[in-house]
């Protein structure tokens, strides 16, 4: 029995080494589980990305990040939390390694430790919080160019809830706070609405501003203000929204998108120049062409369609700040 208790000992000490921090003193914290050596991996052939939604995590994208990725060290970057993911991910097998690197600052961005992990990642998560740290901390670092990196590499990229926020060309900041959909609509300048562009250059994602949680939280009508802003402050001619359902993911390999998870995606394109978006008035902006994505099929993201079936179309319009469908 005493040696059952040593050995017994012995391996939840094992565990604890090969799952310990390795962040003493340092601006940054950083978590393996598994054998973090650096895996050299050929490249991958086509580019693959997750856009999920948040709430509870989708397996199926996780495991098709893997499967994309050949294995290796999957990594995760967050501003804050822990290390959750860690076991979650290995445990599905088929990586050397999952490590989390929590980068909470710009003095944490800018250690050459902490880009240097994310460029040797073979698949790369970013995981949700809150996308103003994102930007307040990551933008013009080591970490901004490591990621942008991976994509010119076709590493599977993705991300969840803010996570998912920064991957589109056009990014909701939320700098000054997080805004819901009728006070968006309400005024198109309210200062909560904080818009930035070009953070990242991602496949696909080119004219993109992104909404997370838009089922439970009804975020479409202020994806359809994003969307205005973008092309009423002449930022570009035109806008495509996507609006990704909690515990949904939709995975896009080589510009084709398909849905995983328990609800749906929604796709949203402008047509011209908002009728009415200034300060402390009504948006009015009619007749944007909208699909949502619920079942199987798929999704073309480079001609904004679908062939297969896959999408139900709708019409969608902001009438003097009342958001309409049919």
């Amino acid at each position: 029995m005493e040696c059952l208790k040593r050995c017994t000992t012995f391996l939840l000490l094992l565990a604890a080494l090969v799952a310990a921090p390795a962040h003493a003193g340092k601006p940054y914290q950083h978590f393996v589980v598994g054998n973090g050596n650096n895996a050299v991996l050929p490249q991958p052939a086509k580019a693959a990305m997750v856009l999920m939604g948040g709430g509870p995590d989708v397996d199926a994208a996780f495991a098709w990040m893997i499967q994309k990725s050949g294995g290796g060290n999957f990594v995760v970057i967050r501003s804050r939390g822990t290390d959750a993911y860690n076991p979650y991910i290995y445990a599905m097998g088929g990586v050397q390694s999952v490590e989390t690197l929590v980068i909470p600052s710009r003095d944490a961005a800018n250690d050459p430790f902490v880009a240097q992990r994310i460029r040797n990642a073979e698949a790369l998560f970013i995981a949700g919080g809150d996308q103003s740290d994102y930007i307040n901390y990551w933008q013009g670092t080591p970490v901004q160019a490591a990621i942008q990196e991976l994509a010119g590499r076709r590493i599977p990229l993705g991300g969840t809830s803010a996570g998912m926020m920064v991957l589109g060309r056009f990014v909701y900041s939320a700098l000054n706070g997080s805004i819901t959909s009728p006070e968006a609509l309400a005024n198109p300048f309210d200062k909560r609405i904080t818009l930035a562009r070009d953070y990242l250059a991602m496949p696909d994602l080119g004219s993109v501003v992104t909404d997370a949680h838009f089922d439970t939280r009804e975020r479409l009508g202020r994806l359809v203000t994003f969307m205005a802003r973008i092309v009423n402050d002449g930022w570009a001619g035109m806008a495509r929204g996507i609006g990704v359902d909690v515990e949904t993911a939709l995975l896009v390999e080589d510009g084709k998108g398909t849905r995983v998870g328990l609800g749906a995606v929604t796709f949203v394109q402008s047509v011209g120049q908002p009728q009415v978006c200034k300060p402390r008035q009504p948006l009015t902006y009619l007749n944007l062409a909208a699909q949502r994505l619920a079942g199987g099929g798929s999704f073309d993201l480079r001609n904004w369609a679908s062939y297969d079936g896959g999408t139900t179309s709708f019409t969608v319009s902001a009438d003097k700040g009342v958001l309409l469908t049919r």
